[in-house]
């Protein structure tokens, strides 16, 4: 931009040019007092006194014509905006990130010249949001970050490379994971010497909605099954709703049914708030979700965060075990050995059992085999069993027969059975066809005349499931792909659908044609089955090949089939997580890593089940393709309603990996819907900031734009010779007219 105008002599620095400029005015100041001691004249001499000092001043600033090319530069201005999912909450009708988006654009529209940069604030490092609202692909990716972090925000601007800000100007509700509520003064004013400039803030709104929410729940301590848990239950009342006692609930999520009330109890509400500690027991040990909630008063304007839905990893203090074998072989002593030896595990075992139709030939105080306890162990304290090991054991002569579809039930609602070979297992032990038979991985061929077990020895084959299967890590480690002699194994038919086969026969198949399955592993409901048709497992320990692995085999063996059976993620055929976790309405990542292809295996795929657990609703499913090398595939999900969630994975024809996992409405951001503006105004006044409320955004003191001139030309009116005679003229005119008016 060219520009021309008036200026002093170049040569001149400005505070001599003030200086002249405060003399002369002095100069004035002082001839009106004289002007009281005249005689006569006043107007001649106060006229001469002023032309005289104008031509005085004129000499000493010798006025020129400048003229120059000139740009402006405006100060560069970042406005934090809040992203966090608070400011998604409505009020008289309107969301607060409106009232945010309007006092960006009023600041844009009041400060033309200033280089404004709008960053969104949540989590992590400030992130570049489109100035104007209707370059934005979607709304709510403005307001979906799970906190609220302007400290790292800010942060993150001091360690930029780019040019730093004149000015920062924050506007938010003031609901702040940091600065917190409790923060000091200093801690404030630290802030703002992050980058040595004053904070603005600008609150979007000061009123409260009316409502009741459950704000905060913590556990004291590990969850762990069977356990009691103590839960601390904050909850608060705000916005004028009347709020005395409100009740509430713990209850589990369940999808085998209707949800497992936990804990009750009723909080008194006092200035707002109150706390409520309950007790409660989870039994079952994996992802368990909790539901916490209130009935909320009449008047509820933020229904969402009456419930928060809390997902525990319930541990196992120890891993209880039954093990019922019927005769004493060497495969049932090297189980039960090792079952015995684990300091993890809680071992109730019975084996050498006497039948309600055997004659012990021992008298009433003489030392007997005690009967069966049948009837307990499958009513009564079936579901305190983890898992159930039954090995080499006839259904039909010890009364489980009508028990069977307990275990059934017991399987499909999470726990574990292990069913292992012998002369009375699978069809020889009368299980096929039985309500136990169709939670096995495998099929039960009890048809007459159909076999039920070929006594060849053989040596199992490796599948090339088995070789990839984490379950059977251990024991590739230690035997890499040998494996003993077996004596014969039980005839075993087809994997059922969501079956894996890890070992087979190398020579005998099932009726489809397939390899016989030897070892195989399987899911039914939330529950995990084994089968293994061989009872020669025990020559992983004594054996040539036992000889050799110093007869480690046989514990890596089981101790991989038992921590798959209780889901312990070493197992697992994958590892799964939801970073940035899963929020009502908004879309969610799925990260699914996964173990190392076998060699030469081909590409396959993920697929994923995404089922609700507290409502009826269709399953979500989503597949994606897996190169072989792939370790590790991210799933891009669509948006889900608020409720419990199970994600079922399937990696290609292999076993299923279930992890449960809530999706809330606003989560933390939603517990306290309260605004903050004093914190805003808190941050502002110990910053040197100024606060304002979002209608009066534009009343905010923006720093000045700044002038640079890349091309100057100054030429003078006049010689100095010219200004310094005609200053001399005037001063002596001033002289004659001040001695004619009696002044000296």
């Amino acid at each position: 931009m060219l520009s021309t105008h008036l200026g002093p002599s170049g040569d001149m620095p400005a505070w001599a040019v003030w200086l002249a400029i405060a003399l002369a005015v002095s100069s004035l100041v002082m001839l009106l007092f004289e002007l009281r001691r005249r005689e006569r004249g006043a107007i001649v001499i106060a006229a001469t006194g002023t032309v005289a000092l104008v031509g005085l001043l004129a000499a000493i600033l010798r006025p020129a014509r400048v003229t120059a090319r000139e740009s402006i530069v405006g100060a560069r201005v970042v406005v934090l905006a809040d992203a966090s999912r608070s400011m998604a909450l409505k009020q008289g009708g309107q969301a607060r990130w409106e009232a945010r988006d309007r006092a960006i654009e009023a600041l844009a529209k009041a400060s033309p010249n200033a280089r404004l940069s709008v960053l969104r604030f949540g989590e992590g490092p400030a992130t570049p949001m489109p100035l104007a609202a209707s370059d934005r692909a979607a709304v709510q990716l403005t307001t979906a970050a799970a906190h609220s972090d302007l400290g790292t925000a800010v942060r993150s601007l001091a360690a930029s490379a780019e040019e730093r800000p004149s000015a920062i100007v924050v506007i938010s509700d003031g609901r702040l994971d940091d600065p917190p509520e409790d923060a000091s003064d200093a801690s404030l004013a630290a802030l703002g010497s992050t980058l040595r400039v004053p904070i603005d803030t600008v609150a979007t709104t000061r009123d409260a909605p009316a409502d009741a929410s459950v704000r905060r729940v913590s556990a004291a301590g590990a969850a762990v099954a069977h356990v009691p848990l103590p839960l601390r239950v904050e909850v608060g009342c705000a916005g004028g709703l009347a709020c005395e006692d409100l009740t509430v609930t713990a209850r589990e999520l369940r999808d085998d049914g209707p949800p497992a009330v936990l804990a009750s109890g009723v909080a008194h509400v006092k200035d707002g708030k109150a706390a409520l500690d309950l007790t409660i027991t989870l039994e079952r040990a994996g992802s368990r979700i909790v539901e916490v909630a209130i009935a909320a008063p009449s008047g509820d304007t933020v229904p969402e965060n009456d419930r928060r839905l809390v997902t525990f990893q319930v541990a196992r203090e120890r891993v209880r075990v039954l093990h019922v074998a019927g005769r004493p072989t060497n495969d049932v002593r090297t189980l039960r050995q090792w079952l015995k030896g684990d300091a993890s595990i809680d071992l109730v075992a019975f084996f050498i059992l006497r039948t309600p139709t055997d004659d012990v030939h021992a008298g009433q105080n003489e030392l007997s085999l005690i009967p069966f306890p049948v009837d307990e162990l499958f009513t009564e304290h079936l579901p305190s069993f983890d898992a159930i090991v039954l090995q080499d054991f006839d259904a039909q002569p010890y009364g489980l027969e009508k028990y069977l579809p307990n275990i059934e039930r017991y399987v499909r609602a999470g726990g574990g059975l292990v069913m292992v070979g012998g002369q009375n297992s699978f069809v020889a032990g009368g299980y096929a066809g039985t309500p136990l038979a169709n939670v096995l991985p495998v099929d039960l061929d009890g048809s007459p005349g159909a076999t039920s077990a070929d006594t060849s020895p053989f040596v199992p084959e490796w599948t090339a499931e088995g070789r990839a299967a984490p379950l059977l890590g251990p024991l590739r480690d230690v035997v890499g792909d040998e494996l003993p002699e077996m004596p014969g194994a039980n005839v075993l038919g087809d994997v059922r659908p969501g079956g894996v086969v890890l070992w087979s026969h190398p020579s005998r198949t099932t009726r489809s044609g397939a390899h016989m399955p030897v070892l195989a592993v399987g899911e039914e409901g939330d529950g995990r089955s084994i089968a293994m048709g061989v009872d020669g497992a025990w020559e992983l320990e004594f054996s040539r090949l036992g000889a050799r692995t110093a007869g480690r085999g046989e514990g890596a063996l089981w101790d991989g089939l038992l921590g798959w059976l209780m889901r312990d993620p070493r197992f697992e055929p994958a590892q799964v997580e939801l970073p940035g976790g899963c929020t009502a309405g908004l879309p969610w990542t799925l990260r699914a890593r996964l173990p190392a292809a076998a060699p030469g295996a081909k590409a396959g795929k993920l697929a994923v089940d995404v089922t609700r657990i507290d409502a009826k609703q269709p399953p979500v499913h989503v597949e994606k393709a897996r190169t072989a090398d792939a370790t590790s595939l991210e799933l891009t999900m669509d948006p889900l309603p608020a409720g419990g969630y199970t994600a079922r994975l399937v990696l290609g024809e292999g076993a299923t990996t279930r992890y449960d996992f809530a999706c809330e409405a606003g989560g933390d951001e939603w517990a306290d819907s309260r605004p903050d503006a004093k914190r805003l105004e808190r941050l502002a006044e110990a910053t040197g900031g100024h606060f304002v409320d979002a209608s009066d955004a534009t009343k905010l003191p923006l720093p000045k734009p700044t002038v640079v001139s890349a091309e100057r030309h100054v030429t003078p009116l006049a010689p100095p010779w010219i200004w310094t005679l005609a200053a001399t003229v005037l001063l002596g005119v001033h002289w004659i007219a001040r001695r004619r008016g009696g002044l000296s």
